[in-house]
């Protein structure tokens, strides 16, 4: 099996890449949506998040407006959260290749692959990447966005230009949504041309 990790800074488009290998039946770990399991109604991390951080929490899980605003400026506070989630998530996807370990491929969808040194747990890279302009573009038309969030979390993640120097395959996305698939396939082929030969 051949575990490709699937990063990119927020704004570049990797959801709609992860949904493209999982278009070609590519398995997909999706790091972000566990959190998002973990943290809402009845998840399992609830609890120590309310522990950790009192009064973030309500019958639908974590409010994530109300810890985004405790955190965002707050490295320990980060550190604190990032010791609750990352094992728990880590567990999930140890769980998810278990399920999957007859797959030539999987994919491992994780925002902060290189900022957690998951880099270290896959055997290649993919950087999901597009223009700084069209990333803000697509940033600040999200709601709740603005310009200070956006630059609050462009600062705890490592550069785009960064990524893709340290990236097996870079997959653009301010390209037209055909020419992005084309590449997702090519990116598919290559890998396991790379495991049969």
């Amino acid at each position: 099996m051949i575990r490709l990790g699937l990063t990119g800074s927020i704004g570049m488009g990797k959801s709609t890449v992860a949904a493209m290998f999982a278009d070609e039946g590519v398995p997909v770990f999706d790091a972000d949506a566990t959190v998002h399991a973990l943290q809402g109604p009845h998840g399992a991390l609830v609890p120590a998040i309310e522990h950790a951080f009192p009064g973030t929490t309500t019958e639908n899980g974590v409010d994530r407006a109300k810890l985004g605003a405790l955190v965002l400026n707050d490295s320990a506070a980060i550190a604190r959260l990032e010791a609750i989630v990352h094992p728990a998530v880590g567990a999930a996807r140890a769980a998810f290749i278990a399920r999957h370990r007859a797959a030539p491929l999987v994919v491992l969808d994780v925002p902060l692959l290189f900022e957690t040194g998951g880099n270290a747990q896959v055997d290649k890279v993919a950087v999901v990447s597009a223009a700084p302009e069209v990333q803000r573009k697509r940033v600040l038309a999200r709601p709740g966005q603005s310009a200070a969030k956006f630059e609050a979390i462009l600062a705890r993640q490592l550069p785009d230009a960064d990524k893709r120097a340290r990236a097996d395959f870079v997959i653009a996305t301010d390209v037209p949504l055909d020419a992005t698939r084309a590449t997702v396939r090519a990116v598919i082929a290559c890998l396991l041309v790379d495991l049969r030969g």
